[in-house]
């Protein structure tokens, strides 16, 4: 497929919850490239009231239908992890070049089948991990790239949600459990920052939201890192932190230091008689709505333009065996060594 000025990527998205509404939109209405021509969802009429919403012409509530479609040349996956493997899989025996969410599965062995999958086809496969688009992460990448830092020695990395999801997504069996759910971007960003990881040790407990070990999961961790490199890493996750969405990483490097991210939403600050306040950032879909969008234009230009994929399956699987191994650590309370994960 070579690329022309008018040249727009004919997309079907399978997935219509809250962030397939937002990938609608800016596949429909905000992407040069890109023009959505169907959307599936399995729940009821979702699909339907998504593609009334966004002028879409085809709605399908089985993504299979969506998959064979000879009038969508490319798919969009944004659906519930457990259903990846389905999809990609399905998508590769068409050939349609594919985005798919992270993560791309929470079981190894899963994942590992969707890239045998991808790599019998040669389809185009990109992985959804929103952060490396960010501006911030984006030019932190470039400094570090031109030296600017010198040489990366220590990777510091927290993501915090300003309130718990419901038990029913923190379940362990269907969200992976918070290690690998909330964790696998920070795990993501150590091996985007600092290469791969060697092992990873981990405490983590449920001491904020006793209900949440009713399903199995906890809502504070701690993981340390051991890279390849020698270099050290530290991701904490929490899901108690309650004045706001609070996503942050710093590098620390020989001759200086970055440090990515913000908390204050609106730039503005009150300051009264010993006082001075601000808001913060709500949740992930504000701090990242540009990242989002980005991403998307980058797989429509990397498709339209035959250009390969920043973001492989390979690294959706790294990932993800950091997220087990920490998971196991935390289990075990032993160190992991992370080649050790297996599917």
């Amino acid at each position: 497929m070579t690329a022309t000025r008018t040249s727009r990527l004919a997309v079907g998205l399978i997935g219509a919850g809250r962030l397939g509404r937002v990938y609608a939109r800016d596949l429909a209405s905000r992407i040069a490239e890109t023009k959505l021509v169907a959307i599936a969802d399995t729940a009821g009429s979702l699909a339907q009231d998504v593609a009334a919403e966004f002028d879409v012409p085809k709605h399908y509530t089985n993504p299979m239908a969506l998959i064979d479609d000879p009038a969508v040349d490319a798919i969009v996956i944004v659906s519930p992890t457990d259903t990846h493997r389905e999809m990609v899989i399905a998508a590769a025996g068409r050939k349609k070049p594919t985005f798919c969410e992270k993560p791309p599965s929470i079981a190894l062995d899963a994942a590992d089948e969707m890239r045998h999958a991808i790599e019998r086809s040669g389809m185009f496969f990109q992985m959804g991990f929103m952060r490396r688009f960010d501006a911030g992460y984006a030019s932190a990448k470039k400094q570090i790239e031109e030296g600017r830092i010198g040489m990366p020695l220590v990777f510091k990395s927290t993501s915090r949600d300003p309130f718990r999801p419901s038990l029913e997504y923190a379940n362990p069996k269907s969200s992976g459990g918070m290690l690998l759910d909330m964790g696998i971007h920070d795990f993501d960003l150590a091996r985007w920052f600092m290469g791969d990881v060697r092992s990873v040790s981990t405490i983590g407990a449920t001491i904020a939201y006793p209900e949440l070990a009713t399903v199995g999961d906890i809502d504070n961790a701690v993981s340390s890192l051991t890279f390849a490199s020698g270099k050290l890493g530290v991701v904490d996750l929490s899901r108690s932190g309650i004045y706001g969405y609070d996503i942050s990483t710093e590098i620390l490097g020989l001759e200086g230091t970055l440090r990515i991210g913000y908390l204050r939403e609106t730039p503005v600050m009150l300051m009264t008689r010993n006082s001075v306040a601000h808001d913060t950032v709500p949740y992930f879909m504000e701090r990242f709505r540009d990242a989002y969008t980005t991403q998307l234009q980058n797989f429509a230009q990397n498709v339209l333009q035959e250009r390969p994929a920043p973001i492989t399956i390979e690294d959706g699987i790294e990932a993800l065996r950091i997220g087990v191994a920490a998971t196991r650590a935390h289990e075990t309370g032993r160190t992991v060594v992370v080649s050790a994960i297996k599917a």
